[in-house]
């Protein structure tokens, strides 16, 4: 899940290079917490440090606002001891003044040499001023969209979810060929999407491409002719919305195909003005791309036409309705793009969702906190599927992470969880095709604060066949949704009665959690869910026999029983007892 950062050695590596140096790493401190967004009239504190070889005795940070430029020094405070590294850390503070509404702070960052007059920037640590790294900051008082807070989010990947009634599959000879799902058939399915409690969908890319995963577009403005037209884009919209579903698009900003007609025309010439939205290494074939994807290739998002460009396309299609974006691949484009991307976006759509895909630690998530609404969690993914699929984490481990990780974050910063996606394995794959397993993590899923997200398939029992091709790709994890007798009905019911009972429930959207019990070597594991609503008691017997379990909790409703399996449940005033088989759970209020 994690790539290069599962191995020690790689993690080991960045730490070090945080530390080396003159770095900010986008680090903020605003007057309520770590990971919160700058607020318009508050002054928002940069962090940066500094260490190894080099002795600074200013440090400075160069701001612009609306074209006007400012400076101001940075306060050093006492030099901290790293022992790792066997040598100290300098860390560095200073304000950005309070700035209004709807403004981007855009800054660099240097350090001046002691006793010369030369500077060192921070993060690329160049050494003019005008190849610094540059920072940006979004301030405003765009709040987390509502709806956002109580989504509950279906993900289709649209070449294999459906072809549309009465179209059967296409048989392509390998899993990198088109199977045919379509718009059409997302709109004959919006009643099966919405039995989910779904009340949001977010689509795979559906731009033209020439790919079966549509990440490499041609055309940003036109949808793929396997997928549709845009007048059935248009038409999804409007059934969702009249259905209560918001539609959230895949956006893809940090590269497209190498067909698209900019590159094409970037390549035939030298002097042609898209030139300059690439980077190029030596003209005409060798360029920056995504991950080397030589099809791929990556924008100059630091050249204005080109960035102007994608926001004119994200403006184009909330104008036409679109709730929101799942961003792509967030690290690739400087945050400059991003505080554009998101003031360009909110003034068009005040209550756009915007959230994004980064794959890394909390304090990499924490530093898109000024561009975002949100960020997919990762985190909780991986901790889920280890505690509950792969079992190699105990249940103590994981609560352990889960307390610290939903106070890390403020409420106001979404965290939308998921069990599985179409970039990793199948979380039923990886149960064994265990499928008590995952009905264990998705209650946790969906007993959590955050939005849950369910991969199409997810909930019917999808699967795949080997852990990944033979060329280390992911489309095994991109089978073609089943369907009729195809499906779990079982598991199809469980994952429709959490979308309800999440729906039923605002206290599993807006209460706070509390443990009430724990056992490892048992195996079982309960939380309470209150506010100012009914509670929810969450119990799990994640052990292989059965097992009943004393609660101590004081004031349940004595009506209490068990609203998920139907498990008999005994309350009083001062504790709830539950029998569960194995590998299994209860919802009880």
């Amino acid at each position: 899940m994690f790539g290069t950062q599962r191995d020690f050695e790689n993690r080991l590596n960045e730490y070090r290079s945080s530390l080396t140096g003159i770095k900010h790493l986008h680090r903020l401190k605003t007057p309520s917490a770590y990971a919160s967004r700058p607020q318009p009239n508050a002054p928002i504190t940069l962090h940066v440090t500094t260490s190894g070889g080099i002795a600074y005795d200013t440090v400075r940070c160069w701001m612009n606002v609306d074209e006007k430029e400012t400076t101001f020094k940075l306060t050093p405070t006492e030099p901290v001891w790293n022992t790792l590294e066997w040598r100290y850390v300098r860390h560095w503070y200073g304000q950005i003044p309070p700035q209004t509404n709807d403004t981007i702070v855009r800054y660099k960052i240097g350090g001046r040499v002691v006793g010369s007059d030369r500077w060192v920037f921070a993060d690329n640590q160049a050494r003019v001023l005008s190849e610094a790294t540059e920072f940006a900051i979004s301030v405003d008082d765009h709040d987390l969209p509502t709806w956002a807070r109580n989504a509950v989010i279906y993900h289709i990947f649209l070449d294999r979810f459906y072809p549309g009634d009465g179209v059967p599959w296409k048989n392509p000879t390998s899993l990198s060929g088109f199977f045919g799902g379509t718009l059409r058939g997302v709109i004959q399915k919006l009643d099966y999407i919405q039995s989910l409690g779904c009340n949001a969908i977010y689509l795979s890319p559906l731009f033209k491409s020439p790919s079966h995963h549509g990440y490499d577009s041609t055309d940003y403005y036109t949808v793929e002719p396997r997928f549709g037209t845009n007048e059935e884009l248009k038409e999804l919209i409007e059934k969702a919305h009249a259905s209560g579903i918001r539609i959230i698009l895949d956006f893809v900003a940090n590269h497209w195909s190498n067909k698209h007609s900019t590159f094409e025309a970037a390549q035939r010439d030298a002097d042609s003005k898209y030139r300059a939205w690439y980077t190029w290494q030596r003209w005409p074939d060798m360029y920056t791309s995504f991950f080397g994807v030589k099809g791929m290739p990556q924008l100059n998002l630091k050249h204005k036409p080109a960035s102007d460009y994608l926001l004119a396309c994200a403006r184009y299609w909330l104008e036409n309705g679109v709730d929101g974006y799942r961003l792509d691949y967030v690290p690739g484009p400087p945050r400059t793009f991003w505080a554009d991307f998101r003031k360009t976006c909110k003034a068009v759509k005040p209550d756009v969702f915007l959230f994004g895909e980064v794959v890394g630690h909390a304090e990499t998530i924490a530093s898109y906190v000024p561009h975002f609404d949100g960020c997919l969690d990762f985190l909780l993914a991986d901790a889920l599927r280890r505690t509950f699929v792969l079992e190699t984490s105990t249940l103590l481990e994981f609560e352990a992470f889960l307390t610290v990780h939903e106070i890390y974050f403020l409420p106001d910063f979404s965290l939308p969880a998921f069990l599985d996606n179409h970039d990793m394995t199948r979380i039923l794959y990886l149960a064994g095709e265990d499928k008590a397993k995952v009905k264990l993590a998705a209650l946790v899923l969906f007993t959590l604060t955050a939005p849950p997200v369910i991969y199409n398939g997810t909930e019917v029992g999808v699967s795949q066949r080997t852990q990944r091709n033979p060329l280390g790709r992911f489309e095994e994890a991109r089978l073609p949704m089943l369907w009729g007798d195809g499906q779990d009905k079982n598991l199809l019911t469980y994952f429709q009665r959490l979308g309800t009972l999440r729906k039923q429930f605002p206290v599993l959207t807006s209460g706070k959690r509390k443990v009430v019990h724990l056992n490892v070597q048992k195996g079982t594991y309960a939380y309470l869910r209150t506010s100012e609503d009914k509670p929810v008691l969450i119990v799990l017997n994640t052990s292989r026999c059965t097992q009943t379990i004393n609660i101590p909790i004081s004031s349940f409703q004595t009506s209490a029983e068990d609203l998920l399996n139907g498990n008999s449940v005994t309350a009083s005033r001062d504790f709830v007892k539950v029998s569960l088989p194995a590998q299994s759970s209860a919802f009880i209020a």
